[in-house]
């Protein structure tokens, strides 16, 4: 009986890089079989995702790195995928760039040649490149590069076994070496003689990201065991000041002609274009003539309809309304009296703040129902395309808050949850600008849960909803306004890459869906639980009525009668929780109109959640962090107690 062959265990590592949104991911989950999520929009990937996979029988670790635009980084997470290839020793750097802008992205795979980095490229979404008539002469390519080139389109799998037979056969026995202007040859070459240490980019990458004044390399060649750094720096200064006037210019301007000469007779154009029906859309939605319409068509469709009233309404009453109520709540209590005559494990499990009577109903039934459509209206709408237009669309807008387009992806993020939006405020360009994020984000940036539970809420009271979307959209505007003009730092600059308008992918959409419903009963549901054990000894040690008696005065300057105290206890531990505590409330009529909309508006504004804080912890720190939670405290009630102010004064609801 023949054994079955093992393969052979290996270190050898592969990196993914390229500029966001190019595919990276999708040949990540191709190779590995493990997935991450692939949206139509960059600033997806965060953090490194490593996976293995096995060719001719050897075992490679894969490394999937976050998008980055060169070798000098921006952002944080340029400065993550940088340090991959400056701490690992990869057996092969796969750069995976957009076959429609081969142009702008060849630059990088040039300096990624230069550094002398094991390279493959691979030009990916050919399909839609060939779909507007581009063509591309991939081995005329590779012969100018020196590299193995390969063209594919990855959400198809096409050219993926050729990916795996570059990976597999990899050899950089050979590669281009491209030469720039003379003056500019001397230049790196005098910086590049003066460094004698060991390291992981090639001299002449080295010198060319000195003279840059990169500060991340200057401090990696100022600590490198047996490097002559004086000689360095000084060769460094005295390049510098020769050509103060046009250095980054002229560095910028070699590489495009380099790379012009490269794509000569490879690329060829088509000289007319066929519009198509998703050019004009796409056109339609960066325009604010049109933009601002189609995009209240989504929210109305996509977000009010589905979640709100679908979600939250409908979904909501069969989970709550007819499954527990009618059934499982009587069943399971009934069980439990049966079960044990102990009234303190009675009361933990189907008591007032029940393990299963309040934190499975409301996780399973009220929330649940709201997070799996949110979560599968965004993946639509995210797999469609249509985020980075809104970036473009509403730039115009964020700048007035110190923001630019680029923001509005943790801000949509945000409205899936805002724990995983504060962790990817990181792809922003300036601290000055992920601090306005997280602080927006905090403030007046509804989960999907509490938006939803809330939409349902509402959308039963005339008027209520409209007040609440102006209050909130006015908070949101005034806060970052006056953020803008009070906290230094310079205005960040706009980028990003439009991907095409495609129709969603039912795989992808259903998978993204799935993993992020997944991802809430591991993550959130567990919250849940705790919440109702702490309010459940709150109330056995009479804790709990004594915060609820410290904050009835709050709530009756608010206009709330002191039930509500609960709904915002509930809130700390999650946003959603409070939400749904002031569900409770509402279906036992103790919340006339303008209470529930203060109440409302108030908890969406409220402290952000546990696991909310605790990230703004990691990705900000203690100092900023407690500031956002105090400020936001502030901000919630003194809104709530003005609303109320005046809905009783003009009688508007």
């Amino acid at each position: 009986m023949a054994s079955e062959k093992k393969p052979v265990e290996s270190d050898s590592k592969v990196i993914l890089v390229g500029n966001p949104n190019v595919g990276k991911s999708v040949l990540f989950n191709a190779l590995t079989g493990a997935y991450t999520v692939v949206s139509n929009y960059p600033g997806t990937s965060v953090a490194v995702s490593r996976g293995h996979c096995t060719i001719d029988d050897r075992r490679y670790e894969v490394l999937d790195t976050p998008g980055m635009y060169s070798l000098i980084p921006i952002t944080e997470e340029e400065r993550v995928a940088r340090e991959m290839l400056l701490l690992e020793r990869p057996h092969a750097v796969i750069h995976v760039i957009d076959a429609r802008n081969i142009e702008r992205m060849l630059p990088m795979t040039l300096q990624l040649i230069e550094a002398g980095l094991p390279v493959i490229l691979l030009i990916n979404i050919l399909d839609e490149a060939e779909r507007i008539g581009m063509r591309i002469d991939i081995g005329l390519l590779e012969e100018k590069l020196g590299i193995p080139v390969i063209g594919g389109a990855m959400r198809s799998k096409r050219g993926l076994n050729d990916v795996r037979r570059a990976i597999a056969g990899f050899s950089s026995a050979k590669r281009a070496v491209f030469g720039y202007s003379p003056e500019l040859d001397r230049d790196i070459e005098k910086v590049a003689s003066a460094l004698t240490g060991d390291y992981a980019l090639s001299g002449r990458s080295l010198a060319l990201l000195l003279l840059q004044k990169d500060d991340e390399i200057h401090e990696m060649v100022r600590c490198t065991e047996g490097e002559n750094f004086p000689a360095v720096e000084q060769a460094v200064n005295q390049t510098v000041f020769e050509r103060r006037l046009d250095l980054h210019l002229r560095i910028s301007l070699e590489r495009k002609r380099v790379c012009k000469g490269v794509l000569e007779e490879v690329v060829f154009q088509p000289h007319e274009r066929r519009q198509r029906f998703a050019d004009r859309l796409s056109r339609w939605t960066i325009n604010p003539w049109t933009g601002f319409p189609l995009l209240l068509l989504v929210l109305y469709f996509g977000i009010y309809l589905f979640v709100g009233q679908f979600g939250a309404g409908t979904l909501v009453d069969l989970c709550e309304g007819l499954i527990f109520e009618k059934y499982l709540n009587p069943g399971v209590i009934a069980l439990v009296e049966h079960l044990t005559s102990w009234s303190w494990l009675r009361e933990l499990v189907v008591g007032e703040y029940g393990l299963f009577t309040l934190g499975v109903r409301y996780a399973v039934a009220l929330v649940l129902p709201i997070v799996g459509t949110f979560f599968l209206a965004f993946s639509i709408i995210e797999d469609v395309g249509y985020f980075p237009r809104l970036a473009m669309l509403v730039d115009r807008i964020f700048k007035k808050i110190g923001l630019n387009g680029r923001a509005v992806i943790p801000m949509v993020l945000g409205f899936g949850c805002d724990t995983m939006a504060t962790m990817v405020t990181r792809t922003l360009e300036t601290v000055r600008e992920r601090i306005i994020v997280t602080l927006l984000l905090a403030l007046a940036v509804p989960c999907s849960a509490q938006l939803g539970v809330i939409l349902g809420l509402l959308s039963g009271v005339p008027g209520a909803l409209l007040v609440w979307s102006v209050c909130i959209a006015l908070v949101f505007l005034t806060v970052g306004f006056l953020s803008a003009r009070l906290m230094p730092g310079e205005q960040p600059m706009f980028y990003m890459e439009l991907p095409p308008l495609r129709m969603p992918q039912f795989h992808n959409v259903m998978v993204k869906t799935l993993s992020r419903m997944q991802w809430y009963f591991l993550e959130i549901f567990p919250l849940f639980m705790i919440a109702s054990v702490l309010l459940w000894a709150g109330k056995m040690t009479g804790a709990l009525n004594w915060l609820v008696a410290g904050m009835t005065p709050v709530m009756h300057s608010l206009g709330l009668p002191s039930e509500v105290s609960a709904a915002f206890i509930f809130g700390f531990f999650r946003r959603d929780f409070g939400a749904a505590g002031l569900y409770d409330l509402h279906r036992s009529g103790q919340l006339s109109p303008i209470q529930l909309t203060v109440a409302a508006v108030t908890m969406t504004l409220f402290v952000p959640c546990v696991a909310q804080f605790l990230m703004m912890k990691k990705e900000r720190g203690w100092k900023v962090s407690m500031g956002i939670f105090v400020l936001v405290t502030l901000l919630a009630f003194s809104v709530g107690w003005l609303l109320n102010r005046l809905l009783l004064l003009t009688g508007l609801l």
